[in-house]
């Protein structure tokens, strides 16, 4: 029988850390020495582990910089989406209905099995969210910090499966982020309720409110896909008018 390498056990103990969210997409590893020290094992196994972990393409290193979490990686699935979504702006709907069945689950859980650490990260991610949206940012910086506040949620949520559903779709979230955006917050009437209704679901899940949660992250996705219908009937209605406009002129 084949005795496993203490490496090998490193690198399973952090992967784990990876998939259930302990260790967020991003974060810097501590120091190799402090690593160590923290798993009780020697610096040339976690080494040894750490470079298992970087070939899967679950970690990588910046030069001077650390040891850091890496992005989901792009596959099959999220490709073909990310080209339907170039393409076909409509299919933003699609995803909307997506983030519904994940969305509102992830929330519920989250209330439930938030750690404090998790509840301090959701409140950071969401105070950054709101301090792009009060100054002149670039939006794809808040398309990227609103994905991260509800994929903030989906890691508090400690389901395995969720969170990696989530995660591989980041790109696809981003993407329809930054397009509902574009729209959505050039409207005031429509920008309150959304900054609103984000406080109210980081509120639910720091409180611990399951029911609370996953019914201010269905009111959320209902409202951005009303708000979203109304703005293209309006838009469709006010091209048909030029278009009649034209006509009329020519005759």
């Amino acid at each position: 029988m084949k005795t496993e390498r203490l490496s090998d056990r490193i690198a399973q103990q952090l992967e784990q850390s990876i998939i259930d969210g302990s260790l967020s997409t991003g974060e810097r590893l501590p120091a190799e020495r402090q690593l160590a020290e923290r798993l009780g094992v020697s610096r040339p196994s976690l080494r040894e582990a750490i470079q298992k972990l970087a070939s899967k393409g679950l970690l990588h290193s910046r030069q001077g910089g650390g040891t850091y979490v890496a992005a989901a990686p792009q596959d099959s699935v999220t490709d073909p989406l990310m080209e339907m979504l170039l393409q076909h702006p409509d299919a933003r709907y699609d995803v909307l209905e997506v983030r519904h069945a994940l969305e509102g689950q992830a929330a519920y859980y989250a209330a439930l099995r938030a750690t404090d650490d998790d509840r301090q990260r959701i409140r950071d991610k969401f105070d950054h969210m709101m301090r792009l949206r009060s100054g002149d940012s670039d939006p794809v910086a808040e398309a990227r910090a609103d994905a991260d506040f509800h994929l903030s949620i989906a890691e508090a949520s400690h389901n395995i499966v969720l969170l990696h559903l989530m995660r591989s779709l980041f790109s696809v979230l981003q993407r329809s982020i930054e397009h509902n955006l574009d729209k959505l917050y050039t409207i005031p009437r429509v920008s309150e309720p959304l900054r609103s209704q984000h406080q109210q679901l980081m509120e639910a899940v720091v409180e611990g409110a399951p029911e609370k949660a996953r019914q201010a992250a269905q009111t959320h996705l209902v409202f951005v896909e009303e708000s979203l219908q109304g703005i293209d009937e309006a838009q469709a209605r006010h091209e048909r008018f030029l278009r009649q406009a034209s006509l009329l002129a020519g005759t």
